[in-house]
C-alpha cells in the first residue's frame, strides 16, 4: 500500500472483476515460475515474501474496510513504516511456509474471504467517505480495494520482468 492510485472501474462489479482478474493473474505467475526463483532475492524480497504480503493484505483489507465504515483509520495506517515497511514485515514472518503450493493455497483462502466481502457490499457504501483520510485523502473502501489491485498487478510484473531476465541469463 502506498499513494492511493485513482480506480478503473466505474462501479463495483466492475472493481470485484478487476480485483479478480488481477489476484487469477499473480497466482499464475507465482504458479509458473520455477520452483528456485521463488526462493531467490528480486531486490529486498523473494517472489515467496511478496505473495505472503499479498495473502495478509487480502485479509487487512477487508478489516480495514470495516473500521472505514465505522469511521475509524484502518489499523494499519497507524504505524505502517516507510512504505508500509512494519506491516509488511510482519506479514512476511506470519505468512511463514516456504512451500509454494502451500501459499497458493493461502492466497486463494484469503482471496475468496475477499471476495465474499466485496459480493456482499451495498453499493452505497462503496464510494461512501466516511471521514477517514491518509496523507490528506479521503480513504474509500473502492480506493483501498483499488491500491490492492495496483499491488497485485505492480509485483506480478516486476515479478515476471525479473524472472524473465534471470531465465536470459541462465539460457
Amino acid at each position: 500500500m502506498g499513494i492511493i492510485p485513482e480506480g478503473k472501474a466505474d462501479n463495483l462489479e466492475g472493481q470485484t472483476d478487476n480485483l479478480r482478474l488481477s489476484i487469477k493473474e499473480f497466482i499464475r505467475c507465482i504458479y509458473l515460475l520455477p520452483d528456485v526463483l521463488f526462493h531467490e532475492k528480486m531486490d529486498d524480497w523473494t517472489p515467496r515474501d511478496v505473495t505472503a504480503h499479498l495473502i495478509g493484505w487480502n485479509l487487512y483489507t477487508v478489516e480495514g474496510c470495516h473500521q472505514i465504515r465505522k469511521g475509524e483509520t484502518p489499523f494499519y495506517f497507524i504505524d505502517p513504516g516507510e512504505d508500509f515497511s512494519k506491516v509488511n514485515a510482519a506479514l512476511v514472518r506470519k505468512y511463514d511456509s516456504q512451500d509454494k503450493n502451500r501459499l497458493i493455497d493461502q492466497i486463494k483462502t484469503s482471496a475468496e474471504k475477499l471476495k465474499q466481502f466485496t459480493l456482499d457490499l451495498d453499493r452505497s457504501v462503496w464510494e461512501a467517505d466516511y471521514g477517514v483520510t491518509y496523507k490528506g485523502e479521503p480513504v474509500t473502501i473502492k480506493n483501498s480495494i483499488d491500491m490492492l489491485i495496483y499491488d497485485y498487478d505492480t509485483h506480478r510484473k516486476k515479478i515476471e520482468q525479473w524472472a524473465e531476465n534471470a531465465n536470459n541469463l541462465d539460457g
